[in-house]
């Protein structure tokens, strides 16, 4: 063959054999998918004890029990919010974190930006995601500029304010 077949094949290989190497040194040892496969994705396995020693930020896991730590003190809104389209969202994923709460600080702060929404109510062109079930907007034709608290109650959204 001609050398313009052997050189770009050179440089090609050359190139792998240049990452692997980059990735042999650079990558630590341990870093894996885990047991559990890739449940948990890649991450590096001496790192674990590391993380098991920050401290707790979230109030509870799940939906329900965040309902149940929420309801002592909550519990009108918390009813209102679990039988409508926002039920199935923890509280924290709007109000934030809720360790600690509600000693410091006494009140959570409330995200209204509209970005907070627009995570799960902007419109996505995917017709086969489930995200597609959550009504979307066109950020930029629907009140830009404008908090979505301003029109909607996120406590108690109807369906056919979102349209």
């Amino acid at each position: 063959m001609k050398s313009h077949v052997w050189r770009p094949l050179y440089v090609v290989i050359a190139l792998v054999v240049g990452l692997l190497v980059f990735r042999f040194f650079y990558v630590p040892h341990d870093f894996s998918s885990g047991k559990r496969g890739f449940m948990y994705s890649f991450h590096r396995m001496s790192n674990e004890a590391e993380w098991k020693q920050q401290p707790a930020k979230y109030g509870t896991t799940g939906r329900e029990r965040m309902h149940e730590y929420c309801s002592a003190c909550h519990g009108a809104v918390v009813k209102v919010r679990s039988e409508n389209l926002h039920g199935i969202i923890p509280c924290e994923d709007c109000h934030g974190p809720a360790m600690n709460h509600p000693e410091a600080p006494e009140k959570l702060n409330i995200d209204r930006s509209r970005e907070l929404c627009l995570r799960c109510h902007t419109n996505l062109p995917y017709t086969t995601s489930e995200r597609k079930r959550i009504p979307g907007i066109d950020p930029k034709g629907h009140n830009p500029g404008e908090q979505c608290v301003k029109c909607h109650n996120p406590h108690n959204p109807k369906l056919e304010d979102m349209k």
